[in-house]
């Protein structure tokens, strides 16, 4: 799966319901990184949904900034996803790590210098915000190009 679409599955309901939650293995039981994971993805579908004001919600009915919003102000880490797609992807509970973002930027289409992670972050999170709005999340025009 790629990374913009493990975004989309964190934001998107429709997203979320075509990814199935991890089932009871051989044993009968999650384990404990199984059931967290289930929990959150769970959790961030149910936010997703009351943010879009139903669980029927479409693509076009989820406001993304107050969803994000919503979610960081529960968040234990103080996160600006507003600007950083690195506190974007951790607010997401995804791997932050260069190497992912050095992938996500391949995947969009990054074509500066990904050695100079600051400029390619800053083209990273404009992109994400770009295909969020394109694919019918409201974005505020701020935080687009």
């Amino acid at each position: 799966m790629s990374i913009l679409s493990k975004i989309f599955g964190k934001i998107f309901p429709s997203a979320n319901a075509q990814t199935p939650a991890p089932s009871a293995g051989a044993g009968g039981s999650l384990s404990p990184e199984e059931a967290a994971a289930a929990s959150a993805a769970s959790d961030a579908a149910s936010r997703a949904a009351g943010a879009a004001g139903a669980a029927s919600a479409t693509m076009a009915e989820v406001d993304v900034k107050v969803l994000l919003d919503d979610m960081a102000s529960k968040n234990s880490q103080k996160l600006n996803w507003k600007t950083s797609i690195v506190d974007l992807m951790k607010l997401l509970d995804l791997d932050s790590s260069l190497g992912e973002r050095k992938e996500l930027a391949k995947e969009l289409g990054y074509t500066g210098d990904m050695n100079d992670s600051a400029a390619m972050n800053i083209w990273l999170h404009k992109q994400v915000m770009n295909k969020l709005a394109a694919n019918g999340g409201k974005v505020p025009a701020e935080l687009r190009d």
